[in-house]
């Protein structure tokens, strides 16, 4: 079942590319045709890249890896923000900081401080000082905020990018590809589709495009996540059976065996070992404890002295 059809990427505008005089010769395959000197994307070939494309990102999101989306041109961000929080997945809509990805770990500190200051801002520390400094520290909170809020639950590098207009986002692409990090675009007509390793030829200015192919990767991932809940679910029920038959089958093997023995040294008047078993987490446990037989006393019959 194909994700979208010719006529819906048809009416999204996805079809026209820049003039003929911006366009990249790498582009060529994708163009279908010259228009009043604009250039026409081929629609087949845009709807064969977005299945690969929508396929490949199902199976990250399958497999519990993040892939963050990059989307700073002003009509793609809030587009972007709308779709992309449904999933829980980070993206980037204000300005890209440079070394996001190859200085993660400064990104990272940066965090935690957003985090401390939510932390101070509810000690009385916070509550005792000037307003002059309380203004200050909630400017600071909220530029923090606006660059990097979107980013605040990734704990990690990223394992796919998904970038609008590779041209405007170029260091983003340049520092994925220095970790090779697998790299998803929307690629128009004077872009270089080389640079990324799942490029989808489409119009990267219409707000429609833009729409139309965000959902899709974002279907895309929904179904991922779905698809692993699946089979995690199915995984916690098969061990929870087997967990079962196991305990169940060293139950019988045990009692039979215990039975046994006590049977046989009650005969010989041994000592006896009970033998409690217990299902635990890390599995069968046996706790014996051992009593002994009561066995009857011997009446000594006393000696009756006639006077």
């Amino acid at each position: 079942m194909s994700r979208t059809n010719f006529n819906e990427l048809l009416d999204a505008g996805v079809h026209f590319g820049h003039l003929k005089r911006k366009w990249n010769p790498n582009m060529a395959p994708y163009i279908f045709m010259e228009r009043n000197g604009i250039h026409i994307i081929d629609l087949y070939k845009t709807s064969a890249k977005l299945e690969e494309a929508a396929s490949a990102i199902k199976q990250i999101v399958k497999s519990g890896k993040k892939v963050l989306f990059v989307a700073t041109k002003k009509q793609a961000k809030d587009i972007v923000a709308t779709h992309v929080e449904k999933v829980g997945m980070p993206f980037v809509t204000e300005r890209w900081p440079g070394g996001m990805l190859t200085n993660f770990a400064t990104i990272r500190k940066a965090v935690r401080k957003m985090a401390s200051i939510d932390k101070m801002m509810t000690t009385d520390t916070y509550k005792n000082i000037s307003k002059r400094e309380r203004l200050q520290i909630q400017r600071e909170r909220a530029k923090l905020e606006k660059q990097l809020g979107s980013i605040a639950d990734l704990n990690r590098l990223p394992s796919a990018l998904f970038i609008v207009d590779i041209l405007k986002e170029h260091i983003a692409v340049a520092e994925a590809k220095k970790l090779n990090i697998p790299t998803f675009a929307i690629v128009d007509t004077n872009s270089d589709p080389t640079k990324v390793d799942f490029p989808i030829p489409a119009n990267d200015d219409a707000s429609k495009s833009i729409d139309l192919i965000v959902k899709i990767m974002v279907n895309a991932i929904e179904e991922g996540m779905v698809e692993r809940k699946l089979d995690r679910d199915k995984k916690a029920a098969e061990e929870k059976e087997e967990q079962e038959l196991a305990e169940v089958k060293v139950k019988g093997e045990t009692i039979e065996q215990i039975e046994a023995e006590e049977d046989e040294k009650i005969e010989k008047g041994q000592k006896v070992t009970k033998v409690k078993v217990k299902s635990g987490v890390e599995g069968e446990e046996e706790v014996k404890k051992e009593e002994k037989v009561k066995r009857p006393r011997k009446t000594v019959a006393k000696k009756v002295t006639k006077k």
